[in-house]
């Protein structure tokens, strides 16, 4: 009698430690990505260098652009201090699941990889995947069918990559949009599949690439900030993107850019 008393003692004292395994103490709260960013005074920003959205300006060494401008009022809003972090983009979940980086605001397509991934905002801009090439033969490539034998340039994990793959295109993945063009410039690539935004800013007359253009729309696109998964960021990014398109802060920041974003509905 004595020993099945002890066993049920004992029995009673392991159900007891597991019940209290799982209960929650103030001690052991998870912290949220709101008071982990406020706690460390800082919002790290994941970025890639992509005219008009976030790049430097030449012997500048702060980070600019419609994205980079956009972050820095977000992180004023929260009362902490903006931090950017130049990534590889092919790396970018781990990078903010590592917490490496707090959010990925980079002109990023949500397309269904990123929203599996990541919690995302609503979308506040309108993009496109274009085809890049020299302007001497751009006569040559007005639509896909023309396009589909060339070989192609892309950032490797971009959403130009992703429409290079599903329309069956020839790419090689580079490590940013930006080393896409100078691959299409230097002739080691005949073409460059990239944002239409970056595409605007970044050849033709009065650009670095005068001797590059844009000819073929590819699809359409919109553009998102990305957060962990169920970070309660989302929801404040939203009230700020809301907030901004309402007081024309957000329209004042792209017409300095020439970026055509608004708050998608």
């Amino acid at each position: 009698m004595k020993k099945v008393l002890a066993f049920i003692l004992a029995m009673i004292l392991v159900v007891s430690c597991f019940a209290g395994c799982g209960k929650n103490t103030n001690s052991d709260k998870v912290q949220s990505d709101m008071e982990y960013v406020k706690e460390k005074g800082t919002l790290v920003v994941g970025i890639t260098d992509f005219a008009p959205m976030d790049y430097k300006e030449s012997g500048s060494d702060e980070w600019v652009g419609f994205d980079a401008d956009m972050a820095k009022a977000f992180a004023e809003k929260l009362g902490v201090k903006v931090e950017f972090n130049e990534i590889e983009w092919d790396n970018k979940v781990f990078e903010l699941d590592s917490k490496k980086i707090d959010c990925v605001w980079n002109g990023m397509t949500l397309t269904e990889e990123v929203t599996a991934a990541m919690s995302c905002s609503n979308a506040y801009c309108n993009n496109a995947q274009v085809v890049v090439v020299k302007a001497d033969k751009a006569a040559q490539f007005k639509t896909e069918e023309d396009c589909k034998n060339l070989q192609f340039a892309v950032e490797a994990g971009s959403a130009g990559e992703k429409v290079a793959t599903e329309k069956g295109f020839s790419c090689t993945p580079v490590l940013t949009q930006a080393d896409s063009l100078m691959e299409v410039s230097a002739g080691t690539s005949d073409g460059a599949i990239i944002d239409s935004l970056m595409a605007v800013a970044m050849v033709g007359e009065g650009t670095g690439y005068t001797d590059l253009t844009y000819t073929v729309s590819l699809n359409s696109e919109l553009y998102g900030v990305g957060f962990r998964k169920n970070s309660d960021l989302v929801d404040e990014i939203n009230k700020f993107f809301e907030e901004s398109a309402k007081d024309g802060s957000m329209q004042k920041i792209a017409e300095k850019y020439k970026v055509q974003a608004a708050l998608i509905k």
